[in-house]
């Protein structure tokens, strides 16, 4: 793969052009040799966005209600990135909603850029590099980010630890009044959502809603409650009480500190899934060593345990990265010299 010119790529996706952001997004998910000096040029120029993830069950809507935020957001003067997460293709392994057409108004538009972004088999409702393509969004200066995402249920709750604000979708007659009942998704929502509010039993849908919020978890005075909006996306119906409800979540958590707690939160566990994704790539190296075989076949032998083994394993791994990091460490300086900076002192 031919190496790129990495500043240069990211100051042209800070003046907003958008083959830039989708090289750098490109970068992100085929997980470039490049992708550590990607993140360090764009570390200090993120922080600024504000990142709503939308979620819920197939066919409440969630493409309409995104393309309609799109909208509001950009009435506003906004910059406004999407994030559109889609199961991916058995053979390609590509998004299988990748034409985004509900989406198509936005096209042309300069201040809007819209991705898709295939799971590639992750669960959770994202995809593995959605965090680092969030981080690329942030830093070419898109104001608000909106992060959909694949809609598979219950285990959708992934967005939770990747967004500021998440939105959960609902939609009458969809049984989501079963799904209220259960662990899962409608725990996480910071706002709910009843689409397609012009149907039969939008009413009945948000009193259910309601009445389980109430039942959850005790809040105390000062506390957020989920407020529950109905809208109509299709024809931008309660769109406006949607945006107004989810900038005074966000005035809350500025002023209780929550917000960055959240990101400060959601910066750890990025940090530990490319800690851990690292020493899964040492562990699948040494399948097939000596050792592994070794201690496998004294686990067989009833010689040892397998937690045994595994520790045994594990030492064998990290003395091997002290040696590593031994070897590229900078020589000590020579005591008897004088440094740089004491020269021509007394």
């Amino acid at each position: 793969m031919t190496a790129v010119d990495v500043p240069q790529l990211v100051a042209q996706a800070r003046e907003g052009r958008p083959r830039a952001v989708a090289r750098l997004i490109s970068l992100v998910e085929g997980a470039s040799p490049q992708l550590r000096e990607v993140m360090a040029a764009l570390a200090p120029l993120t922080g600024n966005a504000y990142v709503v993830g939308l979620t819920g069950s197939p066919g409440v809507g969630k493409s309409t209600t995104t393309s309609a935020l799109v909208s509001a957001y950009r009435q506003a003067g906004k910059r406004v990135g999407v994030l559109a997460v889609d199961p991916s293709s058995p053979f390609s392994g590509g998004a299988l909603l990748g034409d985004r057409v509900r989406m198509s108004d936005h096209a042309s538009d300069p201040g809007v850029y819209i991705r898709s972004m295939a799971t590639r088999g992750h669960l959770g409702g994202l995809a593995w590099s959605a965090p680092q393509a969030i981080r690329v969004l942030d830093a070419a200066g898109c104001e608000v980010i909106l992060v959909e995402t694949v809609g598979v249920g219950q285990s959708e709750v992934e967005i939770a630890a990747q967004a500021d604000t998440s939105v959960v979708l609902l939609a009458p007659g969809m049984g989501d009044g079963i799904q209220a009942a259960k662990a899962g998704i409608l725990e996480i929502g910071d706002v709910y959502v009843v689409n397609k509010a012009d149907r039969d039993g939008a009413d009945a849908t948000a009193r259910e809603l309601n009445h389980m919020l109430s039942l959850g978890e005790s809040r105390g005075k000062g506390d957020w409650r989920p407020p529950i909006v109905k809208t109509v996306a299709a024809r931008g119906t309660g769109i406006d009480e949607l945006v107004e409800a989810l900038e005074k979540h966000r005035a809350w958590m500025d002023e209780r500190g929550v917000l960055a707690q959240r990101r400060t939160a959601r910066a750890a566990r990025e940090v530990e899934t490319i800690a851990i994704t690292a020493l899964r790539a040492r562990l699948a190296d040494v399948h097939g060593d000596t050792r592994l075989d070794a201690l496998a076949g004294r686990v067989a032998a009833g010689e040892l345990d397998p937690y045994a083994a595994s520790d045994a394993l594990l030492a064998t791994l990290t003395e091997a990265a002290e040696a590593t990091q031994a070897a590229h460490a900078p020589e000590p300086a020579d005591p008897a010299e004088p440094d740089a900076g004491s020269a021509g002192r007394s």
